[in-house]
């Protein structure tokens, strides 16, 4: 049997500086991965309990009002408008869905799946699983005349920060569509607008009234602190995710209904929401001007979860430079070698961590 290579799992690699870090008198402080910290809202405690009780098999496709739910609430957060709620289809977290989308479309030899020059290192893998190539381009120009299968976008983009506006979105649509070529827009941190306001591949300024060969991938990890739940979703095209639907149900990947209703009442609680942004706001006021009189440049940041910092010197140096204060973080490195001298500072400690790592910093 010919197993597919595969990189090996980035984070693997920061065993001697996450002992280094954790052998700080007060303790490590983790900015090296964006895991929620805080508790999971009552409201979707009390949602996930109420189905426990539900002996049957889940729906692949979800319940009615988990797809209508999602659908109302892309709305009303987002501007999405013309979603078929038939065209939500829930998924186990998004980053299984990153992991075997091209798979799952049928992409395999002789494709090629095209990621953001610095990307979260599920696209790459994605389409290693399908056996496609891997293009990483800073735009649709670097493609010339390849007319790839697959084209993901993320934004606001993880590790960066960055948002892409209307006017880029729409372009790369139409080149796209121009081509044959799906796009497939990783929305994680949408609801995670600092500076700017992040806008959805799915929203009628950008799709100029179509959906056909768009898909929009959305989890509730980071703004409702579900990542310990795998919830997420995919929408966008109605053929599309009928014909993900399709193959889920014989692969078996379905989430449990008890999240399904937890996800309900996540889409559904936007003071829930608006919590957890004013918490992630609040660290972000620590960190960067901490960071910023350490010395760092910040670069993008305007939306997400992260930091992208750097002191213009190798990511390596600079993650044992910190990682010797007890602070841990991510090199830019993981995310593509144009991050070679960036490091990714998450904003997911609890307050008190942040302080520290603040202090730390500025001593």
């Amino acid at each position: 049997m010919t197993r597919v290579p595969l990189p090996d799992f980035p984070w693997d690699s920061l065993a001697e500086q996450t002992a280094r870090a954790r052998a700080h008198p007060d303790g490590i402080v983790d900015l090296s991965v964006g895991t929620p910290v805080d508790p999971v809202p009552e409201s979707i405690r009390a949602a996930l309990a109420s189905a426990a009780h539900l002996p049957g098999y889940p729906a692949t496709h979800g319940t009615p009002e988990l797809r209508e739910v999602a659908v109302e609430a892309l709305r009303r957060r987002h501007g999405v408008a013309g979603l078929d709620p038939a065209a939500v289809l829930p998924t186990i977290g998004s980053k299984e869905l990153v992991a075997w989308l091209p798979r799952l479309l049928g992409l395999g030899p002789g494709d090629t799946v095209a990621i953001p020059d610095l990307a979260y290192p599920t696209y790459e893998v994605g389409a290693l699983l399908a056996g496609a190539a891997v293009r990483r381009v800073d735009g649709r120009t670097a493609l010339g005349p390849e007319r790839p299968a697959l084209l993901w976008l993320n934004s606001p983009a993880n590790p960066t920060g960055r948002v892409l506006g209307a006017a880029h979105l729409r372009k790369v649509v139409d080149w796209a569509r121009e081509r044959g070529t799906v796009v497939v827009s990783d929305e994680c941190y949408l609801a995670l607008g600092w500076e700017t306001e992040p806008l959805s591949v799915l929203h009628p300024e950008v799709h100029g009234g179509r959906l056909d060969g768009l898909l929009a991938v959305h989890s509730l990890s980071k703004s409702a602190n579900l990542a310990g739940y795998r919830a997420g979703f995919v929408t966008g095209d109605p053929a599309l995710v009928a014909e993900l639907l399709a193959v889920r149900k014989h692969a078996g990947m379905i989430v449990p209904r008890p999240v399904q209703q937890a996800m309900v009442a996540a889409l559904a609680d936007d003071a829930a929401l608006a919590a957890q942004r004013e918490r992630y706001a609040a660290r972000r006021v620590v960190l960067r001007p901490a960071l910023e009189r350490a010395g760092f440049r910040i670069d993008h940041s305007e939306a997400g979860l992260y930091l992208w910092a750097t002191l213009g010197e190798p990511a390596a140096t600079t993650v044992d430079r910190l990682a010797r204060r007890g602070i841990l973080t991510a090199p830019g490195s993981f995310y593509g070698p144009r991050g070679g001298e960036h490091v990714r500072v998450a904003l997911t400690a609890t307050d008190e961590r942040v302080e520290a790592a603040a202090h730390r910093l500025t001593a």
